[in-house]
């Protein structure tokens, strides 16, 4: 298993999309193209499965040095106002463009620090959506506090809106690695909001983990893991650390590269909490992702209606994903849109009455069908190409780039079906990377992805 670590532990995408974001045609973009999918998918969508919101709130007070989120370090709250007043008037933007009343299925909050702005804030920004949306009668709702400035009004305000599902940032208990991630909270503030959350009656509540963080050890993850069994959380996201300081505005510079764990090491992190978690009985969902069999991503994936977008694993799939707010990304299916990258900027445009979209890519057909193999290899780990509607052009050429995946046993190809064993997970992305015909068409020059292992 180490060779196979070695040889297949390279650069590549995360596959929240398809095409990859570097891989985007924004010589062909405009606006007005990414409208006409928007309205397309909003009519084909919204009175059957309802439309998903992703709501970017980007500032921190501090600089945490392991995350790669876009984001604005302030400690002035007074931005807090104009910010949410500029979100709804984007919000508005898009509302004027239909005839319906949109019916919201999913909102996410994320970030940034969410909590970083007041309950009262958030309810405003809450209140304001549904001036003129409803919400669907599945709804789920969630957002990303951080252990050390959620309060439980917070808590208590978005659960009174119809949040049901929070996930706490924890990444690792161990104060050596905190204190290198700039991310110092102690296990008792993350039990007191979890508790919190549980007491105010949230029905899926996430700790979210990292392994491959400047110092970290077994011992550290081990440690990490016991720790959150006290807590028994319904989810577990346990990340990869994507290491790219090459990103503009990332600000991973706060250690040295060789104090990260690497290769055999690191991925001898990640077995060793797959190992705790399926004792603790988690189930693993997708890649990075684990789940107790009562929460709905679990059920998801039984019932085989697990989805990925921007927003990562979600048990609930739509059609028109629409991203609010700076650096956010929406998803009409036949195309994607990003959002400018500065609050300055952001609020700007939409404050002169346009939506503030910078760059995106229209999808071809063949786009459309290599985005759903990489989906079903992403949520199921499996695809077919039996039916029409799914067959590839050049089949033959995206299999032959398998073959050494065969041969070392992370692929099972039978007649138009592809599986992946269990042991082959940690592949996922090398798999997914053999159908990415703009990967193979045009190969980086510059460093793009993080280490797929």
């Amino acid at each position: 298993m180490n060779s196979l670590i070695q040889k297949y532990n390279i650069p590549g995408p995360r596959y929240t999309s398809y095409p990859t974001v570097p891989y985007w045609d924004n010589e062909t973009f405009s606006k007005e193209k990414w409208i006409d999918t928007f309205k397309r998918s909003f009519i084909e969508s919204n009175s059957s499965e309802g439309i998903s919101l992703y709501i970017h709130l980007p500032f921190c007070e501090s600089l945490c040095t392991f995350c790669a989120c876009h984001k604005h370090i302030t400690k002035r709250h007074e931005m807090e106002n104009p910010y949410i007043e500029t979100v709804l008037k984007e919000w508005q933007l898009y509302v004027d463009l239909v005839d319906e009343t949109p019916i919201i299925k999913e909102i996410h909050l994320g970030g940034g620090t969410p909590t970083f702005f007041s309950e009262k804030q958030l309810k405003r920004l809450i209140d304001g959506i549904f001036i003129n949306a409803e919400k669907h009668p599945d709804h789920e709702f969630s957002f990303e506090g951080h252990p050390n400035n959620t309060t439980k009004e917070h808590l208590q305000t978005l659960y009174n809106l119809g949040f049901t599902r929070v996930s706490f940032g924890v990444q690792d208990y161990n104060p050596k690695v905190q204190e290198a991630i700039h991310r110092v909270q102690p296990f008792e503030n993350v039990e007191k909001v979890h508790n919190w959350a549980k007491e105010i009656g949230y029905t899926s509540i996430s700790h979210d983990l990292v392994f491959g963080l400047p110092f970290q050890t077994k011992e550290n993850v081990i440690y990490t893991i016991n720790k959150t069994k006290e807590l028994e959380p319904d989810r577990i996201s346990f990340y990869s650390y994507a290491h790219v300081p090459w990103v503009k505005g990332v600000g991973q510079r706060g250690f040295n590269e060789d104090d990260l764990p690497k290769n055999e090491e690191k991925r001898e992190l990640y077995e060793i909490g797959k190992e705790l978690f399926a004792e603790m009985g988690y189930v693993e969902i997708g890649m990075d992702h684990f789940a107790l069999p009562t929460d709905s991503l679990y059920k998801a994936t039984k019932e085989k209606t697990l989805h990925r977008n921007f927003m990562g694993y979600t048990a609930n799939k739509t059609q028109l994903m629409v991203g609010l707010g700076m650096s956010s990304i929406s998803d009409s299916w036949y195309g994607f849109a990003q959002n400018v990258k500065t609050v300055k900027e952001y609020e700007r445009i939409v404050n002169e009455g346009e939506i503030p979209v910078f760059r995106g890519h229209i999808l071809s057909e063949e786009d459309l069908i290599i985005r759903k193999h990489i989906l079903n290899i992403m949520c199921h780990f499996s695809t077919s190409w039996e039916e029409e509607q799914l067959q590839i052009k050049n089949v033959e050429a995206h299999i032959g780039k398998l073959e050494e995946m065969i041969d070392d046993g992370l692929v099972s190809i039978k007649g138009k079906k592809l599986t992946v064993p269990e042991k082959a997970r940690p592949y996922v992305r090398n798999i997914c990377m053999a159908f990415d015909k703009k990967l193979h068409e045009k190969q980086p020059e510059t460093k793009l992805f993080s280490m797929t292992i």
